[in-house]
C-alpha cells in the first residue's frame, strides 16, 4: 500500500509540475532531484571520500543542468567539459586522503555524468516545442513499462533476466515491460500528441522501454557492486530518488536525440 500511495503521489506532483509549474520551477526541482541522486550515488560508491567535499561534488555535478537551462544543448556540451575539468580539480585536492585517485575519479565521473548529464536532457526536452507533452509521453512509457514488469514479472516470472545482477528481475518482466511501455506510449500520444502517428509512437515505446530496463540494470549494478539494496528511503516503498529516476536517466536523452535529429 505504501508504494501504490506514494507512487499516485509523485505521479500526481510530476503532473502537476509539469502542466502548472513552469520552466524555471522545472528546473529547480530536476535540479534538486538530481542532487538528491547524486548523494545516493556518492553514498554508495564512494564510501571513501571526506563529508567536507561532498557539497563541492554536488556543486559540480549540477553544472550540466545550468548549461541546459541558460543556454540549451550546445551549452551542456561545454559544462559537462568544465564537470570534468572541476573533478580533475577536485581529485588534486583531495589526493593525499585517497587509496586510489584514479578509481575516485572515475566513479565520480560516472556518476555525474550518469546522473547530471543525462538529467540534464529532461530539461532539454522540457524546452523542445510541446516539451510538456514530449515528458508526459516519456513518463507514461515508464510508468507502463514498470507497471507491466512488476505485475507480469509477479504473475510469470521465472526465468531471470539477469540472476547475478539482478535476481529480482525476470524475462517475462522484461516482455511485460516493453508491452506495457507500448500500450502506455500509444495511449498517452493518442491523448495528448493527436497528430503524432500510433505506429511511431509504439515503436517509440518499444525502444525507450528496451532502453529503460538497461538504465534499471545500469543502477542494479551500481547498487550490487556497493552491496545495499536501495539507494535511500527517502520514499516509502521506492527507496531513494535514484531507484524512482534510474529508467528516465538513460531514456530521456534517447528521446531528446531521436526528436533533435528527427528520426521520426
Amino acid at each position: 500500500m505504501g508504494r501504490l500511495i506514494t507512487g499516485l503521489l509523485l505521479a500526481t506532483g510530476w503532473f502537476l509540475l509539469l502542466f502548472w509549474g513552469g520552466f524555471s520551477l522545472f528546473c529547480l526541482v530536476i535540479g534538486a532531484g538530481t542532487v538528491v541522486a547524486l548523494h545516493e550515488y556518492v553514498r554508495m560508491a564512494c564510501k571513501e571520500i571526506e563529508k567536507k567535499h561532498v557539497p563541492v561534488i554536488l556543486l559540480i555535478a549540477i553544472i550540466p543542468l545550468l548549461g541546459a537551462y541558460l543556454g540549451g544543448f550546445s551549452s551542456v556540451i561545454a559544462a559537462i567539459f568544465l564537470t570534468l575539468l572541476g573533478l580533475i580539480t577536485l581529485t588534486f585536492v583531495a589526493y593525499s586522503s585517497l587509496k586510489n585517485s584514479l578509481d575516485f575519479l572515475t566513479r565520480l565521473w560516472f556518476g555525474i555524468f550518469y546522473i547530471g548529464f543525462c538529467g540534464a536532457h529532461l530539461i532539454l526536452l522540457r524546452n523542445l516545442d510541446q516539451g510538456i507533452f514530449w515528458l508526459v509521453f516519456l513518463t507514461a512509457i515508464t510508468i507502463g513499462s514498470d507497471s507491466g514488469a512488476y505485475y507480469i514479472g509477479r504473475l510469470f516470472g521465472t526465468t531471470k533476466l539477469f540472476a547475478a545482477l539482478s535476481p529480482g528481475k525476470t524475462r517475462a518482466g522484461a516482455v511485460g515491460g516493453v508491452i506495457g511501455g507500448m500500450l502506455a506510449g500509444t495511449i498517452a500520444a493518442a491523448v495528448f500528441l493527436q497528430e503524432f502517428n500510433l505506429f511511431i509512437a509504439a515503436l517509440l515505446g518499444y525502444i525507450l522501454s528496451c532502453i529503460g530496463i538497461v538504465g534499471d540494470l545500469a543502477e542494479s549494478l551500481i547498487k550490487r557492486a556497493s552491496e545495499v539494496k536501495d539507494s535511500g528511503h527517502i520514499l516509502p516503498g521506492h527507496g531513494g530518488v535514484l531507484d524512482r529516476i534510474d529508467s528516465l536517466l538513460l531514456t530521456a536523452p534517447a528521446l531528446y536525440y531521436i526528436l533533435y535529429w528527427g528520426v521520426f
